[in-house]
């Protein structure tokens, strides 16, 4: 089934349209398997990326900012996302000897043997792309790349535009 019909658009102003239709369209596909794959275990999408982040950094510990900074999600709020998982026992939030202002993010041994559980899973993720050959799948990273460049392009310039009539 082509685009134009799964969305009820009947044309596109051009390709560049049709394809970012295209990405958001897909991004809830895979945003719904996430979601459903996480709740299985217990935790969102962004709980996982939270403590997936605290596992890399183990022993250091990391700041809200720093968190914030490594999320997949930028919109997430990294307070509140580590006010819960320290409610369920899986960080510990202490705070920051030599900055009052901050605190220190710890995964726990609870938080850190729920990711291992959930690392025996992820070929379920991987499935959910398994209409692609690898060579596919490594294309589509580097186009949706060159998609995020482009992003931040554009962002730029209409920040410089912005400065400019200020």
């Amino acid at each position: 089934m082509i685009i134009e019909n799964e969305v009820g658009i009947a044309s596109f102003r051009n390709e560049w349209q049709k394809a970012s239709i295209s990405i958001v369209y897909t991004y809830g596909f895979l945003s719904n398997g996430y979601e459903s794959f996480f709740k299985k275990h217990g935790l969102t999408t962004q709980q996982y990326n939270a403590l997936r982040v605290l596992r890399d950094q183990f022993p250091k510990p990391v700041s809200t900012s720093f968190l914030r900074e490594k999320m997949l999600d930028k919109m997430s709020d990294a307070s509140r996302l580590v006010s819960r998982l320290s409610a369920k026992g899986l960080v510990s939030v202490t705070q920051n000897p030599s900055d009052k202002r901050l605190v220190n993010i710890l995964i726990t041994e609870e938080g850190s043997q729920i990711i291992s559980n959930i690392d025996q899973d992820l070929p379920h993720l991987d499935a959910m792309l398994q209409g692609l050959t690898e060579k596919e799948a490594q294309t589509l990273v580097e186009l949706l790349y060159k998609v995020r460049e482009s992003i931040k392009t554009v962002d730029e310039r209409i920040a410089a535009n912005e400065e400019v009539r200020a």
